[in-house]
């Protein structure tokens, strides 16, 4: 196990009607005047919205208002957040929504306090300072809601990048389960598999000794399996989705990431499709993840083979650990199939002929070296290969 820190500040609260003490927990961690961000329609539809204003009238914070966060959040967007709360002085940010809008309203926090353009934290700067966040959270799946990441589009080049840092941790973050089930069935999904894709991404490690992390990755994939068809069945099963939703938390605010080298290929791989063709993020993980894991399975056959036999309950084949590791990936890309998601480029709406495209922005744009670095180093011909195996 390597050395590590580990600072996880965020407080949570979890259940039924949380959201109800929005004021309460804005007041606590010493906003006075916020902004509101979130996307469109669904939190005015079910009137969440209406509910979070109410309880911050009671608790007598003043707030404005910015919605308009669509999936896969734009810069635009950012930049139009981050003069509005310097013009109204600003000194809290409520995201209310799912990933992107939290993402969204953390590049907005550290780009509020710093002179210069927000963009050069999603290009290797560091985020040190920002305004502090809250979060209701409306979908389990991102878990932005207790990391210290985000990830930002840029409309200039299509670029999809991340940042982080822990001045961009929420202070905050409200769980209620009960607010994810009006969810449409294809989201749920969605966002299952981008829970699933955080906990391969820690599992794909190459540090030695690491039992402690890899039996939290599984239990928690293990617990995916098992709640995520039953919510896709029935969207009403609080139960089911409040395991999903602390799931959620726990496979991205690093807990189970800690002491081990970690991958992200997949998660890079995959910001391409998103960027270009503006799909689901869970949706174009599915199609990647088994790419990816068949491609680089080699590397360490036997770190798959364990996986596909601790979850998947593979035999393990000792002569052959291959054909246990590849048993395993395909486990999942039929669990995958099975909760509605996609399994190749034409049922995400990809072109082949864009691929060369996508390869340069993927290994050059945005300042980087010609190739991608994880588990495994991929340059520009091992990424080409990998989005051919998609198709």
């Amino acid at each position: 196990m390597d050395n590590f820190t580990f600072y996880s500040p965020t407080f949570f609260a979890f259940g039924k009607d949380t959201e109800n003490d929005a004021g309460k927990y804005v007041k606590r961690f010493g906003g006075s005047k916020i902004l509101i961000h979130y996307g469109g329609g669904s939190v005015v539809r079910s009137g969440l919205l209406d509910r979070v204003k109410k309880s911050l009238d009671a608790a007598g914070i003043a707030y404005v208002e910015l919605g308009g966060v669509k999936p896969n959040p734009r810069s635009g967007l950012v930049y139009e957040g981050i003069d509005l709360c310097r013009k109204e002085k600003v000194d809290f940010i409520l995201a209310v929504g799912g990933g992107s809008t939290i993402d969204s309203s953390k590049a907005i926090a550290a780009g509020v306090v710093y002179d210069g353009d927000f963009w050069d934290f999603y290009s290797g700067k560091p985020i040190r300072e920002a305004l502090p966040i809250g979060t209701i959270l409306t979908i389990a799946a991102a878990g932005s809601e207790g990391s210290p990441d985000s990830v930002i589009t840029k409309e200039e080049g299509m670029f999809k990048r991340g940042a982080s840092g822990n001045a961009i941790r929420p202070k905050f973050s409200i769980l209620n389960p009960a607010l994810t089930e009006t969810l449409p069935a294809f989201q749920t999904a969605a966002g299952i598999t981008d829970i699933m894709a955080h906990l391969h991404e820690r599992y794909l490690t190459n540090t030695k000794d690491v039992e402690v992390t890899d039996r939290l990755i599984e239990a928690l994939l293990l617990t995916m399996i098992a709640e995520g068809p039953k919510v896709i069945a029935d969207p009403h099963n609080y139960e089911a989705r409040a395991n999903i939703m602390w799931a959620g938390m726990m496979a991205h605010n690093n807990s189970v990431g800690v002491g081990r080298s970690q991958d992200w290929n997949s998660h890079q791989i995959e910001h391409e499709l998103s960027a270009t063709y503006d799909c689901a993020h869970g949706a174009g993980l599915a199609v990647t993840m088994p790419a990816v894991f068949k491609y680089v399975m080699k590397h360490d056959v036997n770190r798959f083979a364990q996986l596909a036999v601790r979850v998947w309950g593979c035999q393990m084949d000792f002569d052959h650990p291959e054909i246990t590791a590849m048993n395993g990936i395909k486990a999942l890309q039929n669990f995958l199939h099975s909760i509605g998601m996609p399994s190749n480029f034409a049922e995400l709406g990809a072109k082949k002929e864009d691929i060369p495209q996508m390869v340069q922005t993927l290994c050059h744009g945005n300042g980087r070296p010609g190739y991608i670095q994880g588990f495994v180093k991929l340059d520009e011909n091992d990424c080409t290969r990998i989005y051919e195996m998609m198709i």
